[in-house]
């Protein structure tokens, strides 16, 4: 049995690390609120320009355009939203499996990563970062989503890559976050997001569209819109996420530790009365052995 010297510098180093949890929680807390209001009033213009730009392509007949084809090469590129810090329960490991048990090559896949803790954990895995943004995830503009999106549409029009993904975690609420791989390009006509149920039947019923200008230059001007809004909303609701996750992990470890606390206090109140007993045992023998 431990004796109560070393149960009490354990007990204390709980303790320490308590505070340091409770701290942690408030500040995620703080955090959340902030990027909570931002990520719901962003979600819907989010999903708008989503279903607006699938539901558009399936209305405009056959349009010559390549971006609901395939591109020539099997490459494929993902962008990768993790956090450049852990405490965040499986946050960063969830989004690192939608690459590594998805049906991505390591051979044939071009990483973009936001976050230094999905890094580690893709190239543990064999997986090469093609490009590094993870100062995104300690802060970005809109502006910083537009430079995303000219790079992975340079590549994806100059036959570089065929596909474009995008890996990151959907703020639900504040309890719900749920990994989410997206596909960007090509854009699959009529795949209207399944959560969208404002769509009634006269909606759904609508005739192909036709535009003003040729359908080729207007999807030119509107594709770099959807993509970069796509990206901007994905990290919007990644550090939500980001956020969501770590106070619940403090939290947890917060009860953990208090939890931890009791036990320890236990041992030592029994480690304690154990030692006063024997002190008494020790005092009665030798006083009977004196008489």
């Amino acid at each position: 049995m431990a004796s109560m010297r070393d149960i009490k510098r354990r007990r204390e180093s709980v303790s320490s690390t308590q505070q340091i949890t409770k701290a942690m929680k408030l500040v995620s807390t703080v955090k959340l609120q902030r990027a909570k209001g931002k990520a719901l009033k962003s979600k819907y213009y989010f999903k708008a320009m989503y279903n607006t730009v699938t539901k558009l392509l399936s209305e405009s007949g056959n349009v010559d355009t390549p971006y609901v084809e395939k591109g020539k090469s099997d490459r494929k590129a993902v962008l990768v939203i993790t956090s450049n810090r852990g405490l965040a329960g499986g946050y960063n490991s969830n989004i690192a499996k939608l690459v590594t048990n998805g049906d991505f090559e390591k051979d044939n896949t071009d990483v973009y990563i936001i976050g230094r803790k999905g890094k580690e954990l893709l190239e543990r895995k064999g997986f090469t970062m093609k490009a590094d943004y993870s100062d995104l995830a300690d802060g970005f503009e809109y502006a910083d989503a537009i430079k995303l999106c000219n790079v992975l549409l340079h590549e994806f029009k100059s036959g570089n890559i065929g596909e474009i993904y995008i890996a990151y975690t959907n703020f639900k609420n504040t309890v719900s976050h749920e990994p989410t791989l997206l596909k960007l390009l090509p854009i699959i006509p009529g795949e209207i997001d399944k959560d969208d149920d404002d769509d009634d039947e006269e909606t759904k019923n609508l005739l192909l569209m036709n535009f003003e200008i040729p359908d080729e230059e207007a999807l030119e001007y509107i594709v770099p819109k959807y993509l970069t809004s796509l990206i901007y909303g994905a990290l919007v609701e990644a550090v939500a996420s980001e956020n969501g996750a770590r106070m619940q992990a403090m939290d947890s470890a917060t009860n953990n530790a208090e939890e931890m606390i009791g036990k320890l206090t236990l041992q030592y109140n029994r480690a304690r009365q154990g030692n006063i007993t024997q002190e008494l045992t020790e005092i009665i023998a030798g006083a009977e052995a004196i008489s």
